[in-house]
């Protein structure tokens, strides 16, 4: 069931940035260059303990098994590791691996059948949080100003885009998220993301993280004084 929502009077707050807390920067940064996705995430130095599903996953979606094989292969080639080989689904074709940081990362195209080279880009990024309940957290990020795009009940939401981030925000529920990975659902400890937005710092029902996104703010203050 589709179902489109429209946002609250709340302050506007959209995806602006998408940071990964990491014990070795330099060491990650070797490694998302490699895999060539560095322009979409940031990251910074962090000790906090997590153990097990860190309750997320980021999504490159492509336009064909070629770009699939070759996104993965950077990534295993630069360390990462396999928990879902590429391979053809129901959906489409697409496999999934897990950083050296320990962020999973899920490569797929809706076509089965090549019918192109390896482009090396992504059509689109999605980071999907695994949450406990879905129209609960969904009713949470309304409130908040943003927009819902495509809802199924308490099953699935996507937020529109902001003109700020090439990320979409999505929502799933946790053990069907970590099934789809091919993980265990138990996980403890940090999430080890933050998510930068538009406004202040907040915490969302699920625990993730938000911070007010320094950069943007700054060049919003910059863009109006002008």
């Amino acid at each position: 069931m589709f179902m489109a929502t429209t946002a609250s009077t709340a302050a506007h707050t959209s995806l602006a940035s998408v940071t990964l807390e990491v014990a070795d920067p330099e060491a990650a940064h070797r490694f998302y260059t490699a895999f060539g996705v560095d322009a979409y995430v940031r990251l910074r130095a962090s000790e906090d303990h997590s153990s097990g599903f860190r309750g997320f996953t980021l999504g490159l979606t492509v336009s064909g098994p070629a770009t699939v094989d070759g996104f993965f292969r950077a990534a295993v080639d630069a360390g990462a590791t396999v928990l879902k080989p590429a391979t053809k689904s129901l959906w489409g074709y697409g496999g999934v691996v897990r950083a050296p940081d320990g962020t999973i990362w899920k490569i797929a195209t809706s076509a089965k059948k090549d019918t192109g080279p390896d482009t090396r880009e992504s059509d689109e990024i999605v980071l999907l949080l695994g949450v406990d309940a879905v129209k609960a957290t969904r009713q949470f990020y309304v409130e908040r100003g943003m927009t819902v795009a495509k809802s199924f009940g308490g099953k699935y939401t996507e937020f529109a885009a902001g003109s700020s981030s090439p990320v979409k925000l999505a929502l799933y529920k946790r053990g069907a998220l970590a099934k789809d990975l091919g993980v265990p659902v138990e996980g403890s400890g940090s999430h080890r993301i933050v998510l930068g937005g538009t406004t202040g710092t907040f915490t969302d029902p699920d625990g993730f993280v938000w911070e007010a996104d320094e950069r943007l703010v700054s060049a919003l203050e910059t863009k109006a004084a002008g």
